[in-house]
């Protein structure tokens, strides 16, 4: 029996940060991948040409996130980041930059004025909930809405919440709304808010004040003011609700997603060992305490970090507890399409840095890709993808064929210009952010099992979401005294 420090289970990003971070904590490491490729929803290939990521990607938090954090400490080797740009929505009739503040929202006339008002005063009611410590991780963003909202404002709640939860508005906490649109951020220290406060003038906390003085309720704002000098966290989320100052830095890395895996993989040091087409089986436990696992062989460890599906997790073990089978049982998983298309030249409709909405419908969230590098496509041509939340009681064949009309329906000039298809149909998380659905804890029933991914913790998407988990499995197994 081969033995290791550690077995790291599943070699996407999420188990190749904890390969990575483990190793350079002097742990020698073995990483089983059951698929041919690494990498998982971390990954670019070539299509006809045309270099596609799995599914269009937005790098959030990349001033002071946990990728950020993970990057200064870990890696040898950094990607490099575009700056990510602006997000749009698109109409029959315009493109128009999404607002980041309430000033911006109130001359959002994508949707009708009435309406947009009525959105305001929700946010601002549920901002300040929030922030004062109502927990509305279990209430969803449709128990916060008026009822008399226009269609075409109640499809464009939708779509953002599908975006951010893959659910609909009435499976969408409104937290997620307030963490995904950045309005709350997901951690920030004292220093960060102490320094944020200094460069504050006067006039600025009137002008915060006054803006949500017109929107809240006044039984609301009478609390807000109240303890708008004492508390420090509300404070600064009404104050970006307001003005959106905040350093909110997102990116897409130069030269496509495979950059980034790329700058893990070189960044692991010889400690590391991967195999691939190595499906593990089982995972061995002796007198409540793992002790490695079975693959193409037998791999012995005193740690084992499991990044795969946790709901497959007792596939691989026997007489885990009832309770916790619940909470696994419990896990939400939707799925998403990505429609890649390459286009024969560059076309005015796209011509921008960042993404676009379109919410009539069936909705999308375009990027082109090829913008930020154009060597992702052959010379003179452009790629964009367009991502789908898709019906799971729905064939995948049917939502295919849907979402091409949706695009033919958006840009009708499109589709003259195509010389390259590409479908892709994913779980994007492995846990959805929906009212009722559980995530994993990292420590589970047995000794020295963790478990790490993008089921284990909520906060923001994809890649950042993977990274806070790895930062928080590196603070757990700190605890237990396995880090030295």
């Amino acid at each position: 029996m081969k033995k290791y420090d550690v077995i790291v289970v599943g070699a996407g990003v999420s188990g190749l940060l904890a390969a990575l971070t483990l190793s350079k904590h002097g742990k020698k490491v073995l990483v089983l991948e059951k698929n041919r490729n690494i990498g998982g929803n971390c990954n670019s290939y070539m299509v006809d040409g045309f270099q596609v990521d799995t599914g269009a990607h937005a790098i959030t938090h990349l001033h002071e996130g946990p990728l950020r954090r993970l990057m200064d400490n870990y890696f040898d080797y950094l990607p490099v980041f575009e700056d990510y740009g602006h997000y749009y929505v698109r109409t029959e009739n315009s493109l128009t930059k999404v607002p980041s503040n309430l000033k911006d929202f109130v001359t959002f006339d994508v949707l009708p004025r009435k309406d947009r008002l009525m959105l305001s005063q929700a946010i601002t009611k549920a901002l300040t909930l929030s922030t004062f410590g109502v927990d509305l991780s279990g209430q969803s963003v449709y128990d916060y809405l008026p009822k008399t909202l226009s269609k075409d404002t109640c499809d464009f709640v939708d779509t953002i919440s599908g975006f951010l939860s893959g659910r609909s508005m009435k499976e969408t906490s409104a937290y997620r709304i307030l963490t995904g649109s950045s309005f709350v951020r997901d951690s920030i220290t004292q220093e960060q808010f102490d320094e944020m406060i200094g460069r504050m003038e006067p006039r600025k906390r009137q002008s915060t004040e006054s803006i949500l003085a017109s929107l809240l309720p006044l039984n609301l704002h009478s609390s807000l003011q109240a303890r708008m000098n004492r508390v420090s966290q509300p404070f600064t989320s009404l104050e970006r609700l307001a003005t959106n100052r905040v350093n909110y830095s997102q990116g897409y890395p130069r030269k496509g997603l495979k950059s980034l895996l790329n700058a893990i993989i070189y960044s692991l040091p010889d400690l590391v060992e991967i195999k691939t087409e190595c499906e593990v089986t089982g995972i061995q436990v002796q007198d409540g305490k793992v002790a490695g696992v079975e693959a193409d062989e037998a791999y012995s460890a005193e740690i084992v970090i499991y990044t795969g599906f946790s709901t497959d997790l007792p596939n691989l073990i026997k007489d885990l507890p009832s309770d916790y089978l619940e909470i696994l049982k419990g896990i939400v998983h939707t799925k998403s399409l990505t429609i890649w298309l390459g286009l024969q030249k560059n076309l005015p409709e796209f011509n921008y840095i960042g993404s676009e909405i379109w919410f009539k419908d069936f909705a999308y969230w375009a990027m082109p890709t090829s913008n930020y590098d154009p060597s992702l496509a052959p010379k003179d041509r452009q790629l964009v993808g367009f991502s789908f939340v898709i019906d799971e009681h729905r064939s995948e064949k049917h939502e295919v064929r849907k979402a091409y009309d949706t695009i033919y329906r958006a840009l009708p000039n499109i589709e003259q210009q195509i010389v390259m298809k590409h479908e892709q149909i994913m779980i994007p998380e492995k846990a959805a952010v929906t009212i009722d659905g559980k995530f994993a804890d990292i420590r589970t029933p047995v000794k020295n099992l963790y478990i790490a991914g993008t089921d284990t913790d909520k906060r923001s998407m994809g890649i950042t979401r993977a990274s806070y988990s790895i930062i928080e499995l590196l603070k757990i197994l700190n605890d237990d005294g396995i880090l030295h």
